[in-house]
């Protein structure tokens, strides 16, 4: 059993702030467990074991573990410094015994095995909800559902715009192109755009003979969006966080042919 699968979608997502809580029955109340006293013993080493040749500092919680077997929960705080419990790995001895559940081993024998519950995410939903409060909105490139914005800065340029955001859909950047008619400066200043980490503002000198050739003169200016002037200061997506996004300018650079 391993927890390679749970450690890399924490720290995928940049959370770093968490403990791993071995999760074990109560010490005095029995009741509420089904399963022999046998079962739960292997099982309770079992998890202690798998934990220890991980490599993984963790703290033993009584009471906590399903009504069937022992846990591996990886407990999260989040940016208000509330605990939640997100991945979990579970040892299960007991439900393939209720379900008399059996395979045919390589010495043609049957044997029982030992189910091992995994939720790398725990309750989705629950995720979701604290990866939101954890960036603040502010999700990484690679996970926020519009990674670049093109701000045509007036009419005549929103096919211009077009052409290069459909060549940045070609390279897997999902774009939006604002063609609202407002000013840029008004645009670019609203809630929608502070939180997309790159943005880019087009221009043209001249008209272009094809789709941003080179010598087109096209003009690009991106980098991050601004983030609000005053972000919480507890969150993990701080300015500093804010700037170390990765830019789209070589990605812009090569959709117009610069």
């Amino acid at each position: 059993m391993k927890a390679t699968l749970v450690l890399l979608v924490l720290r995928a997502l940049n959370f770093e702030n968490f403990e791993v809580q071995v999760s074990l029955r109560d010490k005095e109340d029995r009741s509420k467990y089904i399963g022999s006293e046998e079962n739960w013993e292997k099982a309770e080493q079992a998890i202690i074991e798998a934990a220890a040749a991980s490599g993984l500092k963790t703290v033993v919680e009584y009471g906590e573990a399903a009504f069937y077997g022992p846990k591996l929960d990886f407990m999260i705080k989040d940016a208000l410094g509330r605990r939640w419990q997100l991945g979990t790995i579970q040892v299960d001895y007991n439900l393939p015994e209720r379900f008399e559940l059996e395979y045919v081993g390589s010495d043609n024998a049957r044997h029982r095995p030992v189910m091992i519950h995994r939720a790398p995410f725990g309750s989705l939903e629950r995720f979701i909800a604290v990866i939101i409060e954890h960036t603040a909105g502010r999700f990484p490139l690679w996970l926020t559902p519009e990674q670049a914005i093109i701000l045509p800065i007036s009419d005549k340029f929103v096919e211009a715009a077009k052409t290069v955001g459909a060549q940045l859909e070609q390279l897997g950047i999902r774009t939006t192109i604002d063609e609202r008619s407002e000013r840029s400066a008004a645009r670019s200043a609203t809630p929608s755009w502070r939180n997309r980490p790159s943005c880019s503002s087009w221009a043209r000198r001249s008209r272009p003979t094809g789709p941003f050739r080179s010598g087109s003169r096209a003009r690009a200016i991106s980098g991050p969006c601004r983030p609000p002037r005053s972000p919480p200061s507890s969150r993990s997506a701080s300015p500093d966080n804010w700037a170390r996004q990765p830019r789209l300018n070589t990605l812009l650079a090569q959709a117009a042919g610069r």
